[in-house]
């Protein structure tokens, strides 16, 4: 373990006050955020993703955070790589490196040393499988991806569309499996000794109310423009799709009533935190911590850092 960068890792589902406890972390390590969300990276998904404000901040340097545009497309490997460089140019000023998100996937492939293939992108076939996605149904892919990778495949959710269609053309590319290659990548020795610290509800209500409350929140401070602008970009299939913005669609067609997109959102809110906590269940070295169990924040940091501390000295 020696010579590898210590790295905190403030994961858990939406909602759970990630930046909040990664902020007061960094001052108390002298440390600088660097973001695992993969909508956060996008330079017009301000409110709709919960990006940090500048108040909420308070004066942590953030990383990787709004500076990716919607036209443009960003892959785990794209995230691996400038995490990577982030992190290193973090050490090199004496700073600790806090890494905070809930994206589970960004996490493990950066902390794990996942290392992806270098295939070259095929737009033809990724237009060949959206078509099949928009013709026979997402389910259909899932299922041959199934008979492919079945390891890949039960991992994913049926309207998980992009991370099947790229599964699958990673195999048609390169004739290798996501999971065989994260196989062999996991051979690699990763640079770092991360820290996993997962936040969580005891009371699963608890962390519903906290996401009904954000919600609310989002669309007090705007999100319905946000939405709006999102949905009109024919160049953004990213982030139209996203949760916060692909709810609204139906409502700015006249489809639905604004209340009813505002309890879609609610709802594909509070199953996205389920599975965020499914994922995070994984891993064997997270450490959870119930915010439910402390009345106020200091103590929530207080505690959080003795287990940092712990695993930095043990």
């Amino acid at each position: 373990m020696e010579g590898k960068i210590f790295l905190p890792v403030v994961a858990g589902p939406t909602a759970s006050g990630k930046t909040a406890l990664a902020v007061q972390l960094a001052k108390r390590f002298d440390g600088e955020v660097v973001s695992a969300d993969s909508m956060q990276i996008y330079s017009d998904l301000k409110i709709g993703t919960a990006r940090p404000s500048e108040q909420e901040m308070m004066g942590v340097p953030h990383h990787l955070t709004g500076f990716v545009p919607l036209s443009a497309r960003y892959s785990v490997a794209d995230y691996v790589r400038d995490a990577k460089r982030v992190i290193s140019e973090i050490v090199s000023r004496g700073k600790q490196p806090i890494l905070c998100g809930g994206t589970g996937l960004y996490i493990d492939s950066l902390v794990d040393n996942l290392v992806f293939s270098e295939d070259r992108e095929n737009p033809k076939l990724r237009e060949h499988l959206k078509k099949r996605a928009e013709e026979e149904g997402a389910k259909a892919l899932l299922e041959e991806l199934r008979g492919i990778d079945p390891k890949t495949a039960e991992r994913l959710h049926p309207n998980n569309l992009g991370r099947i269609i790229r599964a699958l053309e990673l195999y048609y590319n390169t004739g290798m499996t996501m999971s065989e290659q994260i196989e062999r990548s996991r051979r690699q020795p990763s640079p770092y000794r991360p820290c996993v610290l997962v936040l969580c509800c005891r009371d699963r209500k608890a962390l519903y109310q906290r996401i009904n409350r954000r919600v609310d929140d989002m669309i007090k401070a705007g999100l319905l423009d946000e939405a709006r602008y999102v949905n009109s970009l024919s160049a953004a299939p990213t982030a139209r799709q996203a949760i916060g913005y692909k709810e609204f669609a139906p409502y700015f067609a006249g489809e639905i009533p604004l209340e009813k997109a505002i309890e879609n959102l609610k709802q594909a809110t509070r199953r996205y935190a389920k599975r965020q906590l499914t994922w995070f269940r994984r891993r064997r070295d997270a450490h959870f911590i119930f915010i439910d169990d402390y009345s106020y924040t200091g103590a929530l940091t207080d505690a959080a850092a003795a287990i940092l501390e712990e695993c930095r000295d043990g």
